[in-house]
């Protein structure tokens, strides 16, 4: 059989196949590897991957005929050789040599079994298979399996053909292989739809399913179309023969015509039915649902089509939507829309361009027209043919997506991997600004290669490092990202230039005399006050110099009327700088100096009513706005029209622009978020007039008037400035930093008094314990019945409501409210039973808990045992005692508590049931029946005492509960004979019929026998087959908690996370909802989870490695979940440790259930599915709920042949889930993981195979020879798991890399999103987690999309809150819990009402899909600039019109980061974010568009918040300086010893400010109020005291320097970039090199400057200030100074551990000591660390060195003072002192280069040199330093004095000498600059590590340590102590 052509039967000949593998490049396998079946998915190249069906069929086949499977790979072994016989390919040779070897075994070892030759064989197998698998399969097996069959019988007769010759093969298989042909395609694998199987075998559920048969068959009506046209090449006209492409649908016909990729064109096709299938359905009755309608159709083209109109109206263009003459409107429309969604479905990283799919669409959409027209209109209207696009499947990627995307990708390669300039290449929002104009049209259609846009300028390398671009650069479109802080100031103009004329306001009123606001109405005042406009025409004049600097590299690509528009502004502005100042000048009385100067050349204007109409027309403009922005709806309409008039009057003040326009909201909401900012204003410049500024004016005013010339300490260079303008500067610097700071603390104090009051009005927290839990319980079922379950079944209850009002029928509403309570049974159980199933709870809880399904034959209603708890046994204890005569006395008793009375019916009549029913035969039925009768007879006739010895039912109790155990015991464990059970029964009767009743003659059993019992014993036969049954066994279970359980339930459930869930649960059903539609109304939605290379799911290995502590994962983790492992063990039947091994696949989930795993976000999402199918099941059987029981146990116990109707049920509940849900994770890297053998790869098939409705899209790399060269091709893959396999569904060839462009995430989700379906869309992360019982609101969420309440618009994205599950790892996880809560509840409460600034913070959000994917997106993808790519999508929907919102009736779990680094990274990540937010168009057109209160609500709740950080530490930095520089030059002392000076009072005020916000109040304020809201006032304030002594504020201080660190050099330098944290579990010991690298430039730097400041200010100033002034004023600054050198170090576990430290030292000078170079990582070497740390300055640019250059010379000012104060000047204060203090410094700096230079040249060689050379050094250091202490003058002072001097200046030299690296490195100094640098890391690592030696000596700090950073696990039993400390538990539990 060796040829392809088959010679004869018999084995193979090998000689043909042995030339293959010459050269065997590969080990000979071993034994055990070929005998294994080949990993198809791992080995085989991506060049040969279309052997992969062979090989897996031959592995299918291979249990079942190995003869067979041996023929399949053989095939496949000639294919391949075929397909690259030179073995050219990447690891084909490899591959080849391996299947030969596998085959030479195969040959030997297997055999024919059917006959006795190949040929044969495999003929007898096909027919065999043909008949087993096609033929009969059909009518039995599901389409996803006769997929696969169809699959084994195409290639095993492609094997056929190979084996045996032509002429042989029988004209019946041929015909059979024909139809498998034919037939095969119906049977390919699919996503939602088996599409493909229409009328074919058996119909999927899915497919009955009227709104589907509809959507379906309207996309099948294409009889009437044209036949599509083909284009003509070189080669002549293409030929279309109908069989190769049979148009089936619409959009098999749009695939001929445009050549799209049938993969698209498949997905697409799905997309369109499952959106047609679910608008149409909605509000429509099921019965009469049979076409599909015009409107459902037009809804969606509105949808669909909104941003396309909007952009032909913006470039008044008219749009390509055109109704055709004499043809359905719905085919033409459907077209349109399926035209639309391939081009979308195939435009890869395009699709962040929506406006360029418009401008494709566009000119498709009017070739489709033509093409409808049959080509007439084209020529008729431009006298020339446009030709289509058809040249093949991959045409419209060819000849529209490949040119863009190549556009795309060199744009990217300008960034340099995200170093470039932002200005210096474009960005996807570049690229699709230049559609929102014109000309865009100049590209024409085809598109012509040669226009601009495609012309590029080549990209070649200049040398190793940099590329450079040769020819003209294109300019940016519309905007410039430019690394400056003056991007704040120009987007956010109004807010500064309001604060800053207020301030001058302020100033003017207080400098008055009188200092009261009175004096304002004072005519001078007002005067003086007035120059507020001379100020404000400055601020104008700066903003429009910004406008021209900052969008200067844009002007190549902008419209003439916006330069104009510029220039104008720039010239307005000057000429007002010109005309106020004059106008003013001319005003003042005694004028002088520059005021006269200007007003001579006023002299002939009358002088007040100039400046005063000055003013006038000056404000008009700001008038005109302020009555527009009282008028919302003018506005709105005005921005968004098109009529050339409007944008002709809006041209000036806000230029035409597509996005942000009419973004304001209703005059309702205006008024809210106005009143709000006006009272917070009015607060903040209050205090800040009368706190900061006012007691300030009468200091300033005696030291302006002060002579202080003679007190200079120094060499002063300016002795006679005027006024000590010098001081007054120092002192008011840091005030007017804390008024522009201190809004934000103003802020945080009203968001968390309005936050708090909406979330009282929202019913939060009104149900947060078990006590009120329990007394709400019996209201929990009716508020479920009105939120959660669908307003038909409502509209029922109202009609029986207005019987009742008629009738007052009790029993009516009886059972009516058991109705609602089998509604809610259903639900509640489901939510209990997912509880225990993750071991929040245990068996027992779970019984006491669960809710009864509804039982007709109990009159009472069931409530949950918890709430019965110890009624029954306090009710017999009553009874008992009872001492009356009265029934009355004991009923009245028993009934005044309700929940009693429910239990003591209950089990009356529960009992009475049992033992009727284990009873079999009559007579003992009759007696039961008598006892029963006497009770109620007696209870009517009131004589129940008399006729019932109460004393004796302790005895019967005691009995009962025996008869319960042994009926509850497992079937296994149960006596073979009834005995024991008979016997109890028959004492049972015994002590009712003679000791309970006091009559008990009168039911006797003799008295009620019949002839057939006599010889039988009573009581004796009994029915036990009944213990089989489910529900009978629940009522005995119940049974007997009723009657045995005690107080003790009340706690029930012990678990906190499990009460946290049912508080949440029912405390939300009384929150305002939207009311639930019916599952088959509601809105279809996808959830969508980005993922990489995260943890899936936790392996044994690394459960059980033990980490340095000797500490496992699975052990820590037992240790914090304690009760949690005991449920798991009770769950699994595990008994002790020894079986772990055999359960470790269930471990290992109970551990990734608990970390932030995709096992557990996926479980949490599939929730989603369970739920909506249980929904469905209640919609359809809601008139006969009472019939069902649980809705998993019925799906797993009925058998189709059991219950027709019921089974319909299950089926139908599941295909409407189906249609309504999707799940994708976007496993970017799943093929790669697949081909290395990645446990993640089996973990993610895994997932797929548990999950069957889970679907995995990847990025898959093959390589495809093009035009014999190999080239690396990406398609994106869906696909799903099915019979241990991953079955690909769709593949879409992609332009390129699609990841190689933007940043990464959103890059990942937008080549999943085209897979995605539904109308909404929830964007989860990986570290997420959902609960069932939330799932089952989340149709009530997606009815906020539907029912907008009144005057609001729709919402465009909903957001959810979140819960922090990791809180409970550490207090620094508790800390950053809190935090985050506080956030994502009462944070973004207030954002989203009344602030209307909400936007999306990459949480659970759910998306309007349609709206945002025809809009870019669910986020933005450029690199760097997008780099916190979610909050993007939340302006980009603000601006594009959409409303964002917040809803707190749902929960959403999310992880967070646990240990310090891990935080600090997060951190670094967020500012980094925020700094390019700053710098980004979206702030700037959002700052600049909001109206006034709105913009101020945004900048504080954005990038506000971060620069608010900044000016805090500023603020320090700037005090203490101004301090330096009092106390040096030897003012401060001057001034102090003036005794009218006090200034201390305003100056304590405003650094109180600023500790305030330093210590991190402002995140602890909401904190506090969400905790009381949510969890009671009392608990809030205890665990705010709590989190105190655990220094939380030293961690929110340090945090605020990380934050301020990467904010600050993200905006001056660029250089952001994403960092991943790592989500591990185990809280472990860094060591303390890590620490240093990560925080020594962000925190330690910069603590140990603070700290100088500080320790030169006490030193110099102690003399004539008092200490405790002196600790007050900087108390906030030492504890800065202490948090940022220390809190890595108190926050790292096992920090103080003496072994540690050694072991941490010792690393250390390893670090420091090691030698830098090419591939050495930063974590082995000092110098590749600080080779890095320098990587910013790299790609800064000149202003950015400079800048750098002059930040580094504020160190040189401690020399400067210090060396005047040193003994040995004598007071001298020439210049000369400090010229030979740069003496001294440069002889240290060359004493220490001779060594260094010693060390380099004679070290080795000529070491005695060295030592002399040391020695005269030394020698003469000794000399110097002897003549300088005896005849100089020189102390022991003075040489710690010069430390502080010189170190700063050595600092100084080095940050210049790094900035300056070019230059150095040219003259060879730049080694010298390392040396000094490692050096001072030398110095500052000893600094920080003495206190840390020191308290390590001390044991008892090491334990405290533990207990500091463990607390919040203690208190949950975990023992930490013997986790860090004691390893010997963990060996011996091993």
């Amino acid at each position: 059989m060796a040829s392809s052509s088959g010679s004869k039967d018999g084995p193979p000949p090998r000689s043909g196949s042995r030339r293959v593998a010459r050269q065997p490049s590969m080990m000979e396998p071993k034994e055990e590897e070929i005998l294994e079946p080949i990993d198809s998915e791992q080995m085989v190249p991506s060049s040969l991957a279309t052997i992969v069906p062979i090989l897996r069929v031959a592995n299918e086949l291979e249990p079942i005929n190995p003869r067979i499977a041996y023929l399949c790979r053989f095939h496949a072994f000639e294919k391949a050789h075929n397909m690259d016989p030179n073995s050219s390919g990447r690891g084909v040779r490899q591959f080849k040599t391996f299947l030969l070897h596998r085959l030479e075994r195969d040959e030997k070892e297997t055999h024919p079994i059917l006959t006795r030759s190949d040929s044969t064989e495999i003929r007898k197998f096909y027919q065999m298979f043909y008949r087993d698998g096609i033929k009969e399969g059909a009518v039995k097996r599901k389409p996803e399996d006769m997929a696969k069959n169809y699959q084994i019988a195409s290639v095993l007769y492609d094997v056929l053909e190979t084996v045996v010759p032509q002429e042989k093969i029988d004209d019946e298989v041929k015909r059979q292989a024909r139809e498998v042909k034919r037939d095969k395609e119906h049977f390919v694998h699919y996503n939602v739809l088996p599409l493909h199987g229409l009328g074919v075998g058996v119909t999927s559920t899915i497919m009955t399913l009227p709104e589907i048969k509809a959507a379906v068959s309207a996309l099948r009506m294409v009889d009437n179309l044209p036949k599509p046209r083909i284009r003509s090449t070189a080669s002549g006209p293409h030929n279309i023969d109908d069989g190769d492409k049979p148009i089936h649908d619409l959009l098999d016909w749009l695939w001929v015509e445009f050549g799209f990729q049938k993969g698209n064109v498949a997905n697409q096709r799905e997309h369109l039915i499952l959106l047609l299938a679910n608008i149409g359905i909605r509000n429509r009755p099921l019965e009469s649902y049979t076409e599909l309608h015009d409107e459902t159709v037009q809804v969606l083209m509105n949808k669909i089509f909104k941003n396309y109109n909007s952009w032909c109206a913006y470039l008044h263009i008219s749009p390509n939507l055109k109704p055709l003459a004499n043809v359905d409107m719905r085919q033409v429309n459907l077209l349109y829309i399926g035209l639309y969604l391939l081009i979308w479905g195939e435009a890869s990283n395009i699709r962040f361009m929506p406006e360029c799919i418009c401008y494709i669409f566009h000119h498709m959409a009017g070739q489709l027209f033509d093409a409808l027209l049959g080509g007439k209109h084209t020529q008729l209207v431009t006298g020339a043919n446009i030709l289509p696009m058809h040249e093949g499947d991959e045409s419209f990627l060819r000849e529209v997506v490949t040119p863009i995307y190549q556009v795309i990708r060199k744009e990217a390669q300008r960034n340099k991997g995200g170093t470039a300039k932002h200005s210096k290449w474009r960005n996807y929002d570049d690229l699709n600004e230049y559609f929102w104009s014109k000309d865009c049209f100049k590209l024409g259609w085809p598109m012509n290669r040669k226009a601009d846009f495609f012309v590029h300028t080549e990209i070649h390398p200049r040398n190793e490092r940099d590329q450079v671009s040769s020819g003209r650069r294109k300019p940016k479109t519309n905007f410039v990202e430019v690394c400056t802080f003056w991007h704040l100031f120009r987007s956010f103009d109004r807010m500064w230039a309001f604060f800053i004329l207020a301030l001058q306001a302020m100033i003017i009123v207080a400098w008055n005399p009188s200092g009261t606001l009175a004096a304002l109405f004072d005519e001078d005042v007002f005067k003086n006050v007035l120059s507020i406009f001379i100020t404000a025409a400055l601020l104008n004049f700066l903003q429009a110099t910004l406008d021209i600097v900052l969008s200067w590299k844009a002007w190549g690509s902008m419209r003439y009327t916006q330069i104009v528009r510029y220039i104008l502004k720039f010239v307005v502005a000057a000429v007002w700088v010109i005309v106020m100042p004059i106008g003013y000048s001319s005003s003042v009385q005694n004028p002088t100096g520059l005021i006269r100067f200007f007003s001579s050349w006023a002299s002939n204007w009358q002088s007040q009513p100039f400046y005063s109409f000055a003013i006038v027309i000056y404000m008009i403009p700001n008038l005109v706005s302020a009555l527009l922005f009282m008028v919302p709806p003018l506005r709105r309409t005005m921005e968004r029209s098109n009529w050339r008039i409007v944008v002709l009057l809006l041209w000036w003040a806000q230029p035409k622009l597509y996005v942000g326009r009419g973004m304001h909201e209703s005059v309702f909401s205006l008024l809210k978020y106005t009143l709000f900012w006006i009272v917070l204003l009015i607060s903040k410049l209050a205090f800040s007039y009368y706190v900061e500024i006012l007691p300030l004016i009468e200091p300033t005013k005696l030291i302006m008037g002060m002579e202080v010339s003679t007190s200079y300490e120094w060499h002063e260079f300016f002795p006679n400035l005027k006024n000590n303008i010098g001081v007054v500067v120092s002192i008011w610097a840091p005030i007017v930093l804390v008024y522009f700071m201190d809004t934000q603390i103003w802020y945080a104090i009203f968001s968390t008094i309005i936050g708090g009051i909406i979330g009282a009005f929202s019913h939060l927290g009104e149900i947060r314990t078990l006590g009120m839990l329990r007394s709400r319980f019996d209201s929990v079922p009716i508020a479920f019945c009105e939120h959660l379950v669908p307003s038909k079944d409502r509209a029922n209850e109202g009609k029986s409501k207005m019987k009742r009002k008629h009738k007052a029928d009790a029993a009516e509403e009886q059972a009516d409210e058991r109705a609602k309570i089998a509604k809610f049974s259903h639900v509640w159980n489901e939510f209990i039973d997912s509880l225990r199933m993750e071991d929040f709870i245990s068996n027992r809880e779970k019984d006491l808990l669960r809710v009864p399904y509804s039982s007709s034959a109990i009159s009472v209603v069931q409530w949950p045992p918890f709430l019965l708890a110890s009624k029954i046994p306090i009710a017999l204890d009553m009874a008992k005692d009872f001492r009356g005569k009265e029934d009355a006395g004991l009923f009245r008793k028993i009934k005044s508590d309700a929940y009693m009375h429910s239990a003591v019916i209950e089990c009356y009549e529960t009992l009475k049931e049992i033992l009727l029913g284990l009873l079999i035969d009559t007579g003992d039925k009759m007696f039961i029946g008598q006892i029963h009768k006497e009770v109620d007879e007696s209870i009517a006739e009131r004589r129940f005492l008399t006729s019932f010895r109460m004393s004796e039912l302790p005895q019967l109790n005691s009995k009962l509960e025996k008869l319960l155990v042994l009926l509850k015991t497992d079937l296994e464990e149960r006596e073979p004979e009834k005995t024991p059970i008979v016997n109890v029964l028959q004492d049972i009767m015994e002590i009712i019929a003679q000791d309970v009743m006091t009559d008990g003659d009168r039911v006797h059993p003799q008295r009620v026998e019949s002839a057939d019992d006599k010889n039988k014993p009573k009581f004796g036969n009994i029915n036990l087959n009944l213990m089989g049954d489910r529900s009978w066994m629940e009522k005995v279970v119940r049974l007997h908690l009723l009657l045995t359980v005690k107080e003790s339930a009340i706690n029930i459930p012990t678990n906190l996370e499990a009460r946290r869930r049912i508080t949440f649960f029912t405390n939300s059903l009384f929150m305002s909802m939207p009311t639930a539609p019916q599952v088959r109304d509601m809105l279809s939605f996808s959830v969508l989870t980005p993922y990489y290379k995260e943890e899936v799911l936790y392996s044994a290995d690394e459960l059980n490695k033990l980490n340095e502590d000797g500490i496992s994962v699975l052990f820590y983790l037992q240790k914090i979940y304690p009760d949690e492992w005991t449920n798991f063990c009770e769950r699994t039947g595990l008994r002790d440790e020894t079986g772990l091994d055999e359960r470790m696949d269930d471990v290992s989930h109970w551990v990734s259930y608990r970390g932030q795993t995709l096992s557990r976000t996926v479980r949490g999402m599939m929730y989603y599915r369970q739920a909506l199918e249980l929904q469905c099941f209640l919609d359809m059987a809601a008139e006969d709920i009472t019939r069902y029981g649980p809705y998993r146990h019925g799906v797993q116990d009925i058998r189709p042949q059991d219950d027709l109707y019921q089974h319909g049920l299950w089926a139908h509940s599941q295909a409407v889930a189906n249609m309504k849900f999707t799940y994708v994770v976007s496993c970017q890297v799943y093929g790669l993981q697949k081909k290395l053998g990645d446990p993640s790869y089996q973990n993610i098939l895994n997932l797929m195979l548990r999950y069957p409705s889970l679907r995995v899209a990847y990025i898959d790399e093959a390589e495809e020879t093009e035009s014999g060269k190999p080239e690396k091709v990406y398609y994106s893959v869906l696909v799903k798991g099915h019979d241990k396999l991953d079955e690909e569904i769709y593949r879409i060839k992609l332009p390129g890399n699609p990841t190689a462009i933007g940043e990464g995430k959103p890059e990942n989700q937008n080549h999943a999103i085209i897979f995605t379906r539904g109308e909404a869309l929830q964007t989860i992360d990986m570290n997420q987690d959902n609960y069932l019982e939330e799932a089952f609101k989340m149709r009530n969420v997606l009815e906020e999309f539907v029912k907008p309440k009144q005057m609001r618009r729709r919402p465009t994205i909903l957001g959810l809150r979140e819960h922090i599950f990791t809180g409970s790892v550490s207090s620094l996880a508790w800390f950053m819990s809190n935090q985050e809560t506080s956030f994502v509840t009462i944070g973004q409460r207030v954002l989203a009402n009344p602030l209307k600034v909400r936007f999306h913070y990459g949480h659970p959000d759910v998306f309007d899909r349609i709206f945002h994917i025809t809009r870019g997106g669910m986020s933005k993808a450029s690199k760097v600039i997008n780099l916190s790519e979610d909050i993007f999508s939340g302006f980009n929907s603000t601006l594009r019109g959409g409303t964002i919102t917040h809803h707190e009736y749902m929960q959403v779990g999310k992880g967070r980061d646990v240990g310090m680094n891990q935080i600090s990274l997060f951190e670094a990540k967020v500012a980094n974010g925020n700094g390019e937010q700053t710098l980004s168009r979206d702030v700037y057109r959002l700052g600049r568009r909001f109206d006034f209160y709105r913009m101020l609500s945004f900048y504080f709740t954005t990038v506000g918040f971060y620069f608010s950080s900044m000016v805090t530490v500023l603020t320090v930095y700037v005090f203490l300086y101004g301090r330096l520089y009092l106390v040096l030059s030897g003012l401060e002392r001057a001034i102090l010893e003036d005794p009218s000076i006090q200034q201390a009072k305003s100056l304590e005020t405003a650094l109180a400010s600023q500790s305030a916000f330093q210590l991190g109040l402002l995140l602890v304020l909401p904190m506090v109020m969400e905790l009381g809201l949510e969890r009671g006032f009392r608990t809030a304030v205890g665990d705010f005291i709590v989190m105190q002594l655990q220094l939380a504020s030293v961690f929110f201080t340090f945090q605020l320097g990380t934050k301020v660190h990467y904010f600050g050099r993200t905006i001056l330098h660029g250089g952001a970039k994403y960092r991943p944290t790592g989500r591990g579990f185990v809280v472990f010991h860094a060591k303390f090199a890590e620490n240093y690298r990560m925080y020594s430039r962000s925190h330690f730097v910069k603590g140990l400057e603070l700290m100088i400041l500080l320790v030169v200010y006490e030193v110099y100033g102690h003399a004539y200030r008092s200490s405790s002034v002196y600790l007050f004023v900087t108390f906030s600054m030492w504890f800065l100074v202490a948090s940022w050198l220390f809190a890595p170090f108190v926050f790292n576990p096992s920090e103080f551990e003496w072994q540690k430290t050694v072991d941490d030292w010792t690393d250390w000078k390893r670090w420091m000591g090691n030698r830098g170079g090419i591939g050495i990582s930063t974590d082995l070497s000092w110098e590749s660390w600080w080779a890095g740390e320098q990587e910013h300055l790299k790609h800064t640019d000149i202003r950015g060195r400079v800048l750098e250059i002059i930040l580094a010379l504020r160190f040189l000012i401690y020399q400067y003072g210090i060396v005047y104060h040193l003994n040995i000047s004598h007071h001298s204060k020439s210049v000369l002192v400090y010229g030979l203090s740069w003496l001294v410094m440069l002889t240290v700096l060359v004493v220490l280069k001779l060594v260094s230079m010693g060390r380099r040249k004679f070290g080795t060689d000529f070491q005695l040199m060295f030592r002399i050379l040391k020695g005269l050094l030394f020698l003469g250091f000794v000399s110097v330093m002897t003549v300088l202490f005896v005849v100089c003058g020189l102390t022991i002072a003075d040489v710690f004095a010069s430390m502080l001097a010189f170190m700063p200046t050595g600092w100084s030299i080095l940050l210049i000498g790094q900035v300056c690296k070019p230059l150095l490195s040219r003259v060879g100094f730049y080694d010298s600059i390392k040396e000094l640098a490692r050096g001072y890391d030398n110095l500052m690592g000893l600094i920080i590590f003495m206190p840390i030696v020191i308290l390590s000596w001390f044991p008892f700090v090491s334990e405290f340590q533990t207990r500091l950073l463990f607390n919040q696990a203690f208190s949950r039993g975990l023992q930490i102590s013997r986790i860090l400390a004691g390893r010997k538990d963990n060996t011996s539990s091993n």
